[in-house]
């Protein structure tokens, strides 16, 4: 794919901003920068980078599967609630749908409504690559968030989590912790096997695991991101072992299901360790009066950072605090891990 017309050049800047953190930090910087040359000396230039000074407006798409989670009721207040703090932006937000066909037809909507920009986070990766194909091929930047559609010609830039770094955090975190006891077990509840997310953090998890020579993972169920299938996959795992050290949840919202088993089985041998950031685990983590000793961050702010990221493309500016002249094509965030000694830090971005 040839470089898009729309695609602005920046400048670089030397401060140290950061950008797709945790805290969904905006791209903030002055609008003239300056760089080194190849003789080490500064040099000015007159091309400029994303601030929270109003600009050029920008209309900007939002189309989100349906908000009947935690994390993706997260995902669509995080963008709305991002979007308000810039005058410059209109946000043009779809309902949403898990249902693919109705997702194409909303983002299709925004098409034909010339949104400036798009940020698109797909039910479906696959099904929905050509609406982004549609909207790339009309002049309408793509913001592809988390689940990546299946070419790059179908977005600009992608922004999501990383799913296989969030299965390694947790398998060391646990290695960490069980290191010095012989002959180790861990358990390990699961996402919806279908989904190439779910096998991604299953993949980290393994190979973490396999630093650590004295663990074993005995057993692995799916469940479906809902509480009602955590409770049930949780149960048929404490009845097939009758004990082990360690349990890792992908995912908080089914935690909650998976926690009343664990109760109702009068279990508290292991430790827990649970998937995306709740603030519900977290506050569960700093009581510190049950199985849940730590949670690893997929943080829903990277919707309030595809949103900077969307902004700065309609208004042809690029990212403080980097040396190239455009954003990235892709921005991967960092999987935390939040435990008792770091969870005052992370409250603030757990999402109910």
């Amino acid at each position: 794919m040839t470089d898009n017309p729309r695609v602005p050049r920046a400048a670089t800047s030397r401060r140290n901003m950061l950008f797709g953190t945790a805290a969904g930090a905006a791209l903030l910087a002055t609008g003239c920068t300056s760089n080194e040359n190849n003789d080490g000396k500064e040099e000015s230039s007159g091309a400029q980078v994303a601030d929270s000074k109003p600009g050029k407006k920008v209309t900007i798409g939002f189309a989100g599967p349906q908000a009947d989670h935690g994390w993706l009721n997260a995902i669509t207040t995080q963008a709305k609630n991002r979007a308000k703090k810039y005058e410059d932006v209109t946000l043009e937000a779809t309902e949403g749908s898990n249902d693919n066909a109705t997702q194409v037809g909303q983002v299709e909507t925004l098409i034909n409504k010339k949104v400036d920009v798009l940020v698109v986070l797909p039910a479906d990766g696959k099904a929905l690559t050509q609406a982004g194909l549609k909207a790339m091929r009309a002049g309408i930047l793509v913001v592809n968030l988390d689940r990546i559609f299946s070419t790059q010609q179908a977005y600009r830039c992608w922004i999501g989590g990383d799913n296989y770094g969030m299965g390694l955090n947790a398998g060391h975190y646990i290695g960490e912790q069980l290191k010095d006891k012989k002959k180790a077990k861990v358990v390990e509840l699961a996402g919806i096997d279908n989904l190439e997310l779910t096998r991604q953090r299953t993949k980290g998890f393994d190979d973490a695991l396999k630093n650590y020579p004295n663990i074993e993972k005995v057993a692995r169920q799916a469940a479906e991101f809902t509480v009602e299938s955590g409770q049930q996959k949780m149960s048929a795992l404490l009845q097939a072992q009758k004990s082990f050290d360690a349990l890792w949840n992908h995912d908080d919202d089914q935690g909650v299901g998976a926690e009343r088993a664990i109760k109702q089985a009068g279990r508290d041998e292991f430790i827990m360790v649970g998937g995306a950031g709740s603030k519900r685990v977290m506050e569960a983590i700093k009581k510190d009066d049950s199985v849940v000793k730590a949670t690893v961050l997929y943080p829903p702010t990277m919707a309030a950072s595809a949103i900077d990221l969307a902004r700065a493309l309609g208004q042809g500016k690029g990212i403080a605090g980097m040396a190239e002249y455009e954003i990235p094509a892709q921005v991967t965030l960092y999987s935390a891990v939040v435990t008792k000694k770091n969870v005052d830090e992370y409250l603030p971005i757990g999402f109910t």
